[in-house]
Parts: structure tokens; sequence; C-alpha cells
């Protein structure tokens, strides 16, 4: 009696997909794609919400919580728009996809960037992503073990994001990486318990007030930044460059 026949394997191509097939695979954690299957794949998803490539491999976070992370984002795009909307020239993106190199696609929970025509070190392309690095980067994490605080900071360190922001919300910690000489080093508050950012002057915040839930000191410690000279000579910096702008950009 003969063997019987069992449906070979297909063969599979460089994408993932059977040979000779027209349907894109779907986007799983953990597999490691180039960027651009990457994208291909994400957007044949429309039900996902976030996904993200880090040093290659996607990253599919679970669903977010109330108080671990939706809250702790409300707050933390509240305060940086708080200063957003008093420095023409800055830019505040809220879950953007971030182009940041071949290896690495993430959506942060938020970055704040210098206006392109006022000097800044990213830009937004045709297709509407941001592409290069932003000069401050936010996340949310649940605790230091999570890839936000490893994987992903040493992507943001090697492409030169300038600060990024962790705020550690099952830890109640908060920390705030400056980038000096290509390595972070992290900022400690001052005696009042506030941060003040390097890269955007007069953007300060009461860390200590923060993780203790009191929104109304973090406003205000925020609204004594907005009064500060070095703030008002940011503003005029970057004013000047948007209506002069490099030789070669217009």
């Amino acid at each position: 009696m003969g063997s019987p026949d069992f449906p070979s394997t297909p063969p599979y191509d460089d994408t993932g997909r059977p040979a000779g097939s027209t349907c894109a695979p779907r986007l799983e954690n953990g597999d490691r794609l180039t960027r651009a299957e990457f994208e291909r794949r994400y957007e044949s998803r429309p039900d996902l919400k976030k996904a993200e490539l880090v040093e290659g491999v996607v990253c599919m976070p679970s669903p977010t919580r109330s108080g671990s992370h939706a809250r702790p984002h409300a707050s933390l795009v509240g305060w940086l728009f708080a200063y957003v909307a008093s420095t023409p020239g800055v830019q505040l993106n809220d879950n953007p996809t971030i182009r940041l190199d071949l290896d690495n696609e993430p959506q942060p929970d938020v970055a704040l960037l210098i206006d392109p025509a006022a000097g800044g070190q990213a830009r937004v392309s045709d297709d509407d992503y941001i592409e290069g690095a932003p000069e401050l980067v936010g996340e949310i994490a649940a605790s230091s073990a999570s890839y936000d605080l490893h994987d992903k900071l040493h992507a943001y360190r090697r492409n030169g994001v300038r600060e990024y922001l962790v705020w550690r919300t099952l830890d109640r910690g908060f920390d705030w990486f400056g980038l000096v000489d290509g390595v972070y080093r992290l900022r400690q508050p001052d005696a009042s318990g506030v941060v003040n950012s390097q890269v955007f002057p007069g953007l300060r915040l009461a860390v200590d007030a923060l993780l203790r839930g009191n929104l109304p000191a973090v406003v205000e410690a925020q609204r004594r930044g907005l009064g500060e000279p070095a703030h008002a000579a940011f503003v005029k910096r970057l004013e000047a460059r948007r209506q002069s702008p490099e030789p070669g950009t217009e």
C-alpha cells in the first residue's frame, strides 16, 4: 500500500508570507522584522492601537490600566501642554510613531520637538511620521524591569534623544535622563523637588509633588518656569530661526 499523501509545507518568502500569497502576515509580539516590513504589517492591522519596533523586535504592550498608565499619561501630557502653549516653535506629540533608525520605530507616550524650521533635530516626513530623534521623549513604565529602561533606553541614547523621561508608576519613581557626551546621566531634583530641563528653558517638573499626586503644585512650578528670563530668551531664539531659514532650505 502506498503512503498517504500529506500536504507539504509551503515555501515562505523573506517577509514571512507563503510564496505566492498576497495576504499580509499578522504582526505578532516578539517578531523580528525590518522597519519596512514592520510598517507593512502594522498598517494591515487597524485593530491594533499600539505596536513598536525596538532593536528589531516587535513589542505590543498590554491594554493600559487606569491608575498605572492612563491617568499618569494624561498628567504628563497636561504638564507638557502647559509649556508648549506658551512656547511657539515647540511641538508636543501624544503617542507618535517615530522612525528612529532602521531597527527602531517606537511609539512613545509623549515626545517634545523643536520645530524643524527653528533648528529641531527631527523632521516630519511626507507621509506624516516623525523621523529622527525628538529632543525629549517621555514614557510611562510599570517598573524598572520594563523595556523602556533597557532596550528602548539604549536606542534613544544611541540616536541622540537629548532628554528621556520615565515615570515608573508601580515603583513610585521618576527618572529624568539627560544626554551628556553620548551617555545618559540621571538628573536629580533640587532642594525644592524640581528638575529643570537643560534643552527646553523654562520646562520644570516638581517631581516630588507629581509622585504625591499634588497636581496643583506641579502646575504652579511650571507656571514659575514660564516666567523665567531664560524661557523668554528661548522663545525669541526660536522665532528668529523660523524667520531666518538656513541657506538652501527655502
